[in-house]
């Protein structure tokens, strides 16, 4: 199989293959595509063997095979939380709290586990970025 079509719709990253397969995986698992913009979603490269995807500007990867994985969406808490709120920038998040955007991420994919004080961190601020909403006043 080789990936002939990108495209991205709530919040998941599509692909059809050169056999009409379409797959599709969450874009939890990519907090940099999740946050790029349309136009830097739409530079894409496919690589010459059909079965890898390169975005050169946010330095994103994604192989044919990571669309066959089972688990399409992550499931731990942290990533439910920021698919609850898609509004949160996941790489402006990861600055504030001096977390870098690379561990935030895998955080959130489920590949690394946060220790019990990263997780309070993490919690804690979320809090506060709900407390300074709540004080918002127009």
């Amino acid at each position: 199989m080789k990936i002939r079509k990108v495209w991205f719709e709530d919040e998941k990253i599509f692909i059809r293959t050169d056999t009409g397969v379409e797959l599709w995986q969450s874009l939890l698992w990519y907090p940099r595509l999740q946050a790029a913009t349309d136009e830097q979603r739409a530079a894409y490269k496919i690589d010459k063997f059909g079965d890898a995807l390169r975005w050169d500007e946010i330095d994103e990867d994604i192989s044919l095979e990571s669309f066959t994985y089972e688990e399409r969406e992550p499931v731990n808490p942290i990533a439910q939380a920021f698919k609850a709120m898609p509004f949160i920038n996941v790489s402006q998040f990861a600055r504030m709290i001096n977390i870098p955007q690379s561990l935030m991420a895998s955080y959130i994919a489920g590949r690394k586990k946060p220790s019990e004080m990263q997780r309070a961190k993490i919690e804690a601020a979320l809090h506060e970025c709900g407390k300074i909403m709540q004080t918002a006043s127009l």
